[in-house]
């Protein structure tokens, strides 16, 4: 009876500090940057920020709010007339330096050479790795097979890479600070989009790690959590445009976002996905898997898709 009693004291100890953990960390990310100077501290990693998928969502959004602190702006995306449209308009409205790269990053390793050179004694001190390709929720084998190399050469490679390229001048200058934007649904197994939940798993991770190899060398290095924020990526829905508090626009989320730089090495960015970050840590895995499936046959269904069983 003694060792039972031990145990619950044990038990419940533990869910009070872990209570206490949640709400200091839900302070420190969502209070404490609203008492301090966000563009004093922005500015400190460097002169520009780098950004990539610049020219729509929470790469655009990311892109303007750091310009909007004073930093300079490198867009970095495929489309060469929105890459000079988003330049151009940045500078205009927030007064700072901007260029672009014009990089496909499906294409693999043959884009980076030229990446490299284009940011050649390039002060970068931000780096933004936001790039990545999303498919609507089916089986594994049903994903068309250049999706997946996609997947592989956007989600995972280009992230890898950004840093391989950026990193060394950060550490040489004993500054800078890395985003990398990875997703919720990497958090658990994900069935129907397993392998794009898979490569933001391999983000998380890969972000993780890189802390603890970096951090003493005066990196910040972060890894964006996301749910869903309404973007091109996610237009295909009227059910998730209908959800505004669960899922918020671009900027808004960013808005949030970018005050948790150089504060949460972890976060899910944004009020509303960090509650439901936290429950979803709390779900036990078939209640996780219960919902997404009722949820991705929704999706389904607004493209008349025939509706999958788990």
């Amino acid at each position: 009876m003694e060792i039972l009693a031990a145990v619950g004291v044990c038990f419940i100890m533990w869910n009070f500090f872990s209570l206490l953990h949640y709400w200091y960390t839900m302070i420190k990310q969502y209070v404490m940057p609203c008492l301090l100077d966000r563009t004093k501290l922005i500015r400190q990693y460097g002169e520009w920020a780098l950004v990539t998928g610049a020219t729509d969502g929470i790469g655009k959004a990311y892109a303007e709010e750091l310009a909007s602190s004073g930093m300079n702006i490198i867009l970095v995306s495929r489309n060469p007339k929105k890459l000079k449209n988003v330049s151009e308009t940045i500078t205009a409205t927030y007064a700072v330096k901007t260029r672009y790269i014009v990089a496909d990053f499906g294409l693999g390793c043959e884009v980076y050479p030229d990446i490299k050179e284009a940011l050649k004694d390039v002060d970068v001190g931000i780096l933004v790795n936001n790039v990545g390709v999303f498919y609507h929720p089916q089986l594994t084998t049903e994903v068309p097979e250049d999706k997946l190399w996609e997947i592989i050469n956007i989600n995972i490679g280009a992230a890898v890479m950004m840093v391989h390229i950026v990193l060394p001048g950060m550490v040489q200058r004993k500054r800078g600070a890395i985003i990398n934007v990875s997703s919720a649904s990497g958090s658990k197994p994900t069935p129907l989009l397993s392998v794009y939940a898979s490569s933001k798993s391999f983000i998380d991770h890969f972000t993780r790690a890189l802390h603890y190899e970096y951090a003493s060398k005066g990196i910040f290095i972060q890894s964006l959590v996301t749910y869903f924020v309404q973007t091109n990526m996610t237009a295909f829905s009227t059910f998730l445009k209908s959800k505004p508090y669960l899922v918020p626009d671009a900027k808004e989320y960013v808005r949030q976002a970018v005050k948790t730089i150089g504060i949460s090495r972890r976060t899910a960015g944004h009020l509303s996905h960090s509650i439901q970050l936290s429950l979803t840590y709390w779900l036990p895995e078939w209640l996780w898997v219960s919902m997404l499936n009722i949820l991705f046959n929704i999706f389904r269904k607004e493209h008349n898709l025939k509706p999958l069983k788990l």
